[in-house]
């Protein structure tokens, strides 16, 4: 199996062609699965003014709110930008430069969803709680979501190595 991030996977038998499209559908799954969180979330954001109790908030708790909007809208643009740039390049053969700015995208998202699900975690606790354990609670998830989203795939990848290509111990023995 080759292991070269620009050519065809010859493990697969599938063409470069073969090779971006493939790509660009794992992206485009990728996005729906975070198309969804996004929409969750801002769902979420945007019900909360008309509840009663924000009118309690302070100040900064507001301003707080507001930049969540911010950042979901930033989520959803992320989102969407993958699919509004395949619109206008559909049928141009660009389909690598396609794929690569769907990974940044993906990537970005990815980023900016993290900042959010800690946000709104540290937005809820300062509400419920206080702002000290907001804090402590929202620093924590972002290191576990950092660790989940960065850490452990590049971890994984370390792992793989050369042996992938090896075979299973239990079939070796066969």
């Amino acid at each position: 199996m080759t292991r070269d991030q620009d050519g065809p996977d010859e493990e697969r038998d599938e063409s470069e062609a073969e090779r971006q499209d493939r790509k660009f559908a794992d992206l485009l799954q990728e996005l729906r699965v975070i198309q969804t969180s996004a929409q969750l979330t801002a769902g979420f954001l945007l019900t909360l003014p008309f509840q009663q109790r924000f009118s309690d908030l302070t100040t900064g708790q507001e301003r707080f709110y507001l930049v969540l909007v911010v950042l979901a809208a930033l989520v959803t643009a992320a989102v969407l930008s993958p699919v509004a740039v395949h619109r206008q390049l559909s049928g141009r053969r660009v389909k690598r430069r396609l794929v690569q700015a769907a990974h940044v995208f993906v990537s970005i998202a990815i980023g900016l969803l993290t900042l959010l699900a800690s946000g709104i975690v540290v937005f809820i606790f300062d509400v419920v709680t206080d702002l000290g354990t907001a804090l402590v609670v929202g620093a924590g998830l972002l290191a576990l979501l950092a660790a989940l989203m960065l850490v452990l795939p590049r971890l994984l990848l370390l792992g793989l190595g050369d042996s992938e290509a090896a075979e299973p111990p239990a079939q070796a023995a066969r």
